[in-house]
């Protein structure tokens, strides 16, 4: 069992690209399309969200009631592994490069990184020498539990990145590297 979260949705756009490209759409693009490769290997998938929406209650502190909604949807699922697709950002276009971030301290969360990190750069980019990253302050890895990884897929700030991210191909080819992660980090433990 895989959780899939799709980060941002609904009045929440994430990062803003060049031509009002939003960092939801193509999160959830991403997101969907991964769900398909892993439905496909028998594996059973919960997204939290399948649309243009987020998870708040009320419009009141609406990114942390969104966020926390998320967490929630995590635990009541009791995932083997949670992932969550997103896009970076930075103030240089010339920064590029797909990065994974985990939980610092969880050692499952760490080899679930370094697999999909090591199957982007394989997959999508040889001259990537990014690392994956820890990190004690997203949110999402607060008290979880879950090997769970957040999945920056490139830099909606680089021109040529941006244009990847938008094209369907590229993103195909980039899930099935976080498929070939994933599978190679189950294969691992």
């Amino acid at each position: 069992m895989r959780k899939l979260q799709s980060a941002h949705g609904g009045s929440d756009p994430g990062k803003v690209g060049n031509s009002n490209i939003l960092e939801k759409d193509i999160n959830l693009s991403l997101a969907l399309k991964l769900q398909k490769l892993l439905e496909k290997k028998n594996y059973k998938v919960y997204m939290t969200r399948n649309g243009d929406y987020n998870l708040a209650d009320s419009k009141e502190n609406e990114k942390r009631s969104d966020l926390s909604n998320r967490k929630q949807l995590i635990f009541e699922n009791d995932p083997m592994a949670v992932i969550s697709i997103h896009q970076n950002s930075y103030p240089s276009s010339d920064v590029h490069g797909a990065q994974v971030f985990y939980p610092q301290g969880s050692e499952k969360s760490k080899q679930l990184a370094d697999h999909i990190q090591s199957a982007l750069i394989k997959g999508l980019d040889p001259n990537n020498h990014r690392e994956a990253k820890a990190n004690a302050e997203y949110y999402l890895f607060r008290d979880n539990p879950y090997p769970i990884v957040i999945v920056e897929c490139g830099f909606l700030s680089n021109p040529e990145e941006l244009r990847s991210l938008q094209d369907n191909n590229y993103q195909k080819k980039a899930v099935q590297c976080i498929l070939d992660g994933i599978e190679s980090y189950l294969a691992d433990i």
